[in-house]
């Protein structure tokens, strides 16, 4: 996949992933109840800045606060675009 968008400085493009739609016991989820999702996969990673290099790179799937980033649309997908130090963890 080729995206026309390159995050600049400490900031990481993430695709969130899709929120699941069944509990473990198999009740089905209505849409105006699910949770907003907190998991994703990074897609694109800027180069960091003079003091601090990136840690994440693409590909990796990281866990992010609940209202980090900035939601973007591109090409029907929605993404994510937050500053690395907003990333919790790497899964």
């Amino acid at each position: 996949m080729s995206l026309n968008i390159k995050p600049l400085a400490d900031r990481v493009l993430i695709e969130p992933v899709q929120a699941e739609t069944k509990t473990a016991s198999g009740i089905i989820i209505p849409d105006n109840a699910k949770e907003k999702p907190q998991k994703g996969k990074v897609v694109a990673v800027g180069k960091g800045t003079k003091d601090e290099p990136m840690t994440v790179k693409s590909g990796d799937t990281v866990l992010y606060g609940k209202y980090a980033g900035t939601e973007l649309k591109l090409d029907g997908k929605d993404y994510l675009i937050m500053r690395e130090s907003d990333i919790l963890a790497i899964v």
